[in-house]
């Protein structure tokens, strides 16, 4: 068990005072066997009226509504949670799923059925291709081993780029260029296992590094080797297996297992789990710029 504590803040400034839409923020983890919060606060500048709701997928939602203009819209997150992720756990599948391919229970098939629906076209098969080359060509292989192999390649095939742009790369896009951003690389592992017939969701929330646990006073860290992103809002995969459940994977670092991962919010797209997204009345050119800022410190 670790005591972790996160603090994210987002900061939007514009040329002139401007009024605001309503603003969704997923911030607020669920509890849940492998983790439970301990404490969670909320500052928002300028100052709004919050109404709380679950989503769809049982996510936490906060609902931010402004009657007043400003130049400046702040969020502070700050949320202390115990964490009891596993680092690469071996999965007690059941024995019809420890071999892939194997087919989902048909009572649970209602349940995960467009959680194996592809979402983003590829029409001439290349992701589908890129998955199939897993199989060794015997058409048959370990279901723990198929997946690990395809999350450590996706870390070693693609590099890794911060993009603030909204939207998320297809599955094909991320493929021809080789890179992406955390959500972009999971939602092409999403693609990947999906043609591959198993039922994935798209994860949001954050990474711990330990390495930036140790900072210098000039705030660079001792380890200048860092996982992959670490001091952001992070992304990753959900894979269910018979047996074992909902497993975590994060491609962007090749990691199999929650260890460092602290979940957010869970859904079945990309879309449906961004962790801030509002509106503003003016022009274009009175948004300025943003900052965003995660430390995800132990203790």
């Amino acid at each position: 068990m670790a005591l972790l504590t996160v603090t994210h803040t987002t900061v939007y400034r514009y040329k002139r005072p401007v009024r605001f839409g309503e603003h969704r923020l997923m911030f607020r983890p669920r509890d849940s066997h492998d983790l439970r919060l301990v404490d969670a606060a909320l500052t928002i500048s300028p100052r709004a009226k919050v109404r709380w709701l679950h989503d769809v997928f049982s996510n936490s939602i906060a609902i931010a509504s402004f009657k007043d203009a400003a130049e400046e819209l702040s969020f502070e997150s700050r949320i202390m949670l115990d964490h009891f992720g596993l680092e690469n756990p071996k999965f007690n599948i059941e024995p019809y799923a420890q071999t892939y391919p194997f087919s989902y229970p048909a009572e649970e098939i209602p349940d995960l059925g467009r959680s194996v629906e592809r979402d983003f076209p590829d029409p001439e098969r290349k992701v589908d291709a890129w998955a199939k080359a897993f199989l060794n060509g015997s058409g048959q292989i370990g279901t723990q081993e198929l997946l690990v192999n395809i999350t450590k390649a996706i870390h070693e095939q693609f590099s890794y780029a911060r993009r603030y742009a909204l939207g998320t790369q297809s599955p094909v896009e991320t493929l021809e260029a080789g890179r992406g951003t955390c959500r972009d690389l999971a939602a092409f592992m999403m693609g990947a296992v999906r043609a591959l017939g198993l039922a994935a969701r798209f994860v949001s929330g954050y990474l711990y590094d330990p390495a930036l646990d140790n900072t210098l006073p000039g705030g660079a860290a001792e380890d200048a080797e860092t996982i992959r992103g670490a001091g952001d809002t992070h992304a990753w995969v959900q894979v269910y297996l018979p047996g074992a459940g909902w497993v975590e994977f994060d491609p962007t670092n090749g990691l199999v297992g929650g260890a460092n991962l602290i979940r957010v919010a869970v859904a079945r797209e990309p879309h449906q789990a961004m962790p801030l997204q509002g509106t503003f009345f003016g022009t274009a050119d009175d948004f300025l710029d943003m900052d965003v800022e995660v430390r995800v410190t132990r203790g």
